[in-house]
């Protein structure tokens, strides 16, 4: 009647029932349980993911620095000195390998591939460098992938054994380099040795560049039978090697045709010149 109030909808039910209502929603369903499992995997290897990013970028940095002073090797009153110390280098940077290979343990490489593959292609570029300036020769990636291969005695990195057999055991883990990153990585040590050329021909040693105009011309060869059924990071890496053979067999140009007519020391600053107007023409910035 006028002056009364409307019941609502729940009030009709006993204050008991409400309560047991309300409980059942609350209490997680198998869905919630399941949805948790999957943040705590999910954010485990988020963790994970940017644990092997830092690491990669610490493996590019040391592997550059290696790099760098191998180019040094020209120069340099003692070039053995100079292979030793980048030996000592490159095992720093193995022990950081090492550590992205212990991160990798039961999983698959390839879900984490786009973190560690920079670090790795910085790798092959300074070892095949190195493996270069001693043998003259392009190192397999068999030989890379051998280096990778790691033990350990304690104890301590071996606490997933149980039996005292076991312990006696070494426990041993490796990270195998990939084809495309070993290609990318010899597609940028084409860059490095035509800089070597470079300081070659600043420093007097007119045998050099013929050397590696010869080597980079073989490595093109190469990659120009990959053409286009490679992966696309390959082929775009093509253009620039190309570019670094040009400038390599510039400079084996102009030692043949006038380096008799100029002096040794002024060679650099004619290779240099030309390299600029190559790179102009091309529209290289």
């Amino acid at each position: 009647g006028s002056g009364g109030f409307r019941k609502r909808k729940h009030d009709n039910f006993p204050h008991g029932q409400r309560r047991e209502e309300k409980e059942n929603l609350n209490p997680p369903s198998a869905l919630m349980k399941s949805f948790k499992s999957f943040q705590l995997e999910l954010d485990t290897r988020h963790d994970k993911y940017e644990r092997l990013v830092k690491l990669s970028r610490d493996i590019t940095i040391e592997s550059k620095r290696t790099i760098f002073l191998l180019h040094r090797f020209t120069s340099a009153p003692n070039g053995e000195e100079i292979l030793s110390e980048s030996e000592v280098k490159l095992d720093a940077v193995r022990q950081k390998i090492k550590q992205v290979a212990q991160e990798l343990i039961g999983e698959d490489m390839y879900q984490f591939h786009r973190a560690i593959s920079p670090g790795l292609q910085e790798y092959v570029e300074a070892v095949s460098f190195q493996y270069f300036i001693k043998t003259r020769s392009l190192i397999s990636i068999e030989e890379i992938n051998k280096q990778l291969i790691f033990t350990a005695e304690d104890r301590e990195e071996t606490t997933n054994m149980t039996s005292n057999s076991q312990d006696k055991q070494p426990h041993r883990w490796s990270l195998k380099v990939t084809p495309v990153d070993y290609l990318l990585g010899v597609a940028d040590l084409t860059g490095e040795l035509m800089r070597l050329c470079i300081s070659s021909v600043g420093n007097g040693d007119i045998d050099t560049p013929f050397e590696l105009s010869q080597f980079l011309r073989q490595i093109y060869d190469g990659f120009t039978f990959i053409g286009n059924t490679g992966p696309y990071e390959v082929s775009k890496k093509l253009y620039t090697l190309k570019q670094s053979l040009a400038k390599v067999e510039n400079a084996c140009y102009t030692l043949k045709v006038r380096g008799s007519e100029i002096p040794k020391h002024m060679l650099a600053d004619v290779f240099s010149t030309k390299t600029e107007l190559i790179d102009q023409e091309e529209g290289l910035p």
